[in-house]
């Protein structure tokens, strides 16, 4: 890369530019901007593929004239020789890696050279710690700023400690589907090759944290968030709004989630407000939650896909006022319990396509979560938490008169939010300065 010894600002260039200057000498470049900054971070400019020599002395031995000042004079030169071959052949191997993490090319050469470095007893034969650290960071840094490859699977992070940390200080009164949702992703992700999507449906009142929780996975799973290419959000009533539509609806539906599988290999399908879906729009999500019939398809088909339903909330208040009125604490609430409780209700829910769907009868929902009724200090959290999202001071008066606002019920006990956190937002509006 000729030049590259003289740009000592390397990193003020920017990344787009440096792509630019990349596309001319590679076909459909991914992220060469990467590869371009770090080869002038870690190689210097020399020894990379398509780059100048570093210039030879006069005495270089295409003149054949090697200077002997004493013994060590070729001794020195000899040293130096080797050094620089063994530079180039650093820079070459860092190369090779770095376009297998970009470009994807040479892939199963890299692994092979990496088993040999593994398996080989010598030390030293391995990248330098500290280089391979840089290709990975850069390679993220790159990647933050633009999409480094076609599929979008470039920009897919999967944080579970993320999530994990975020379910802990901001999903309250949630014990149950902290620990379902973070178990059974962090299982289906760690799986090579899973039978078949993974499927949630999550079950509880309007407020209590379902919307909440769909938002923090595409956030942690994805580095877009729910902007993402592989996220895709549908809601029942306002996507499928006519039932005389509803073969429309159905071939929208299947070329949609069909086009994001094939353009991910890992999806995010969200369905609020379930209990409206027509059985139609049902039987054409089945197909892509089923056991995979082969390997290829696994491979294609990593999918989550999350149910969000009002269905079963009376049967999970129930169970949480029993607790409640027995002195037993809400975190003793198990999930099979729930869980059986809630199966029962659906399978007798009247005229509910939902719940009598063959997503239940032929067992592809893999966890039914349940989402516990709010108590009162559980709306004081909420407060809390937008108080601080939005830069504002707040004292615990000013939460507690934000709680008391809302309606509790029932009307004798008043334990429960009867809309949860869901309006919390608005509320502090009343008290801005």
């Amino acid at each position: 890369m000729p030049g590259a010894r003289s740009m000592p600002g390397a990193r003020s260039v920017p990344a787009a530019r440096i792509a630019a200057m990349g596309q001319a000498r590679l076909p459909a470049p991914r992220g060469l901007g990467c590869s371009v900054l770090v080869l002038l971070l870690l190689l210097g400019g020399s020894g990379s593929p398509g780059t100048t020599p570093p210039p030879r002395a006069p005495w270089a031995e295409e003149q054949g004239a090697v200077p002997e000042r004493g013994p060590w004079g070729r001794v020195r030169y000899e040293a130096v020789k080797k050094h620089l071959g063994a530079v180039g052949a650093l820079s070459k191997q860092y190369w090779q890696y770095l376009a297998c993490r970009v470009w994807q090319e040479g892939c199963e050469e890299e692994e092979k050279r990496q088993e040999e470095r593994e398996a080989s007893p010598m030390p030293g034969w391995g990248f330098p710690l500290v280089g391979q650290d840089y290709l990975e960071i850069l390679s993220t840094w790159y990647c933050s700023f633009g999409k480094c490859c076609e599929t979008g699977d470039c920009r897919i992070i999967n944080n579970i400690t993320g999530l994990e940390a975020d379910f802990s200080g901001q999903l309250h009164g949630q014990h149950l589907a902290k620990e379902v949702v973070v178990r059974a992703v962090q299982g289906f992700l760690q799986s090579p090759r899973p039978r078949k999507a993974l499927v949630l449906s999550f079950h509880g009142w309007s407020g209590t944290g379902k919307n909440f929780v769909a938002r923090m996975m595409a956030s942690h799973l994805y580095r877009d968030g729910l902007r993402s290419d592989c996220v895709r959000v549908f809601v029942s009533l306002l996507h499928f709004p006519h039932h005389n539509y509803v073969d429309s609806y159905k071939a929208q539906l299947q070329r949609q989630i069909g086009e994001t599988l094939q353009r991910c290999r890992q999806a995010l399908l969200i369905f609020d407000e379930a209990e409206k879906l027509h059985s139609s729009l049902l039987d054409a999500i089945k197909p892509f939650m089923a056991q995979h019939s082969s390997k290829g398809q696994a491979d294609q088909q990593r999918a989550i896909f999350l149910f969000l339903s009002n269905l079963g909330g009376n049967t999970i208040n129930e169970v949480a006022l029993d607790f409640w009125r027995a002195g037993r604490a809400r975190e003793e609430i198990s999930l099979e319990l729930l869980e059986q409780r809630l199966r029962l209700e659906l399978q007798e829910a009247a005229e509910n396509s939902y719940a009598h769907s063959q997503l239940l009868r032929e067992n592809l929902i893999d966890f039914v979560v349940p989402f516990l009724p709010l108590e009162y200090h559980h709306v004081k959290l909420c407060a809390r938490d937008a108080f601080l999202a939005r830069g504002l001071p707040y004292t615990e008066a000013t939460l507690d008169q934000v709680a008391q606002m809302m309606v509790f019920v029932p009307k004798e006990e008043k334990l429960f939010s009867a809309q949860g956190c869901k309006s919390v937002p608005q509320r502090i509006n009343y008290f801005l300065p």
